[in-house]
């Protein structure tokens, strides 16, 4: 029993700081106008960093286009590029070493 409680100890601190990391992801979409569900907006976050770890995106080029796909329609492809530079911040910093995150 001892053990289980120290298990849910150490998962229940986890909860809170992704749930930060999902309302500073959506607070900053807003500032580009990018609305949407906090929680789709976040899942499609994390799917485009499984993408881009395993290799099915190639490129950012890949990834934005991706993320356009996502979005609601009427989306341009500005806000595909600063959905994917925030989720780069947010959700997967290790990508940001590629040398196409950024859009030239």
């Amino acid at each position: 029993m001892m053990l289980a409680a120290g298990v849910l100890s150490i998962l229940v601190p986890a909860a809170p700081a992704a749930a930060d990391s999902d309302t500073t992801f959506t607070d900053e979409l807003h500032t580009y106008g990018i609305y949407g569900q906090k929680d789709y907006n976040a899942f499609i976050g994390t799917i485009t960093c499984k993408r881009l770890d395993r290799g099915v995106d190639k490129d950012a080029d890949a990834a934005a286009t991706f993320i356009h796909g996502q979005l609601e329609h009427g989306a341009t492809t500005e806000q595909a590029w600063q959905f994917l530079t925030s989720v780069l911040r947010t959700y997967c910093p290790q990508q940001l070493g590629r040398p196409d995150a950024a859009r030239p």
